[in-house]
């Protein structure tokens, strides 16, 4: 159990208010189990992923907003200084432009963890749920024309059972 813990991240486990079940640790331990290289990571990637967490949360963070306004105060208070040169308007315009072509790669990075965790919870969710369709586990690998057919399904499915509802005196309301 200690191990499957450490393997997972203890310290996220630990500050999560909902004991997380043995199954569930087991089942992250069996899925990392299968990866490539036993679930670990190169540590060029593991070096990445903690300094793109570190910057993320530290760029979202108001100070970082205050900073940012205060360097363009700097800036603007030294205009009359260098006498509003070209120079002077090279270095804001340089700097802003590096950071933020570093900034979109940090937030690619950060959107698509985010849209992995969210996938793989929902994938557990559908799994999970007696009833429902497990081949919706994997829509995000369709064609778009195959993910438009699956919508088109569904728009009918809501719209037969509104029909239902409407004759058995339920007031639904349409959403389109």
């Amino acid at each position: 159990m200690r191990a499957a813990r450490s393997a997972l991240g203890g310290e996220a486990l630990r500050s999560r208010r909902r004991p997380i079940s043995r199954r569930t640790i087991a089942a992250v331990a069996e899925v990392r189990r299968h990866l490539p290289g036993n679930g670990k990571r190169s540590r060029a990637r593991s070096r990445f992923s903690g300094f793109a967490r570190t910057i993320e949360r530290a760029a979202g963070h108001p100070s970082a907003f205050l900073g940012a306004v205060l360097v363009v105060a700097i800036w603007a208070a030294t205009g009359p200084v260098f006498h509003f040169s070209d120079t002077w308007q090279l270095v804001i315009n340089t700097g802003t432009t590096i950071l933020t072509f570093l900034m979109v790669f940090l937030i690619q990075n950060a959107q698509n963890r985010g849209t992995e965790a969210i996938q793989a919870k929902l994938d557990e969710l559908i799994r999970a749920v007696g009833g429902a369709e497990n081949a919706m586990i994997d829509l995000e690998d369709l064609e778009e024309q195959e993910l438009h057919a699956i919508h088109e399904r569904f728009v009918q499915l809501a719209k037969d059972a509104r029909a239902r509802a409407g004759k058995r005196g339920v007031m639904v309301s349409p959403v389109d």
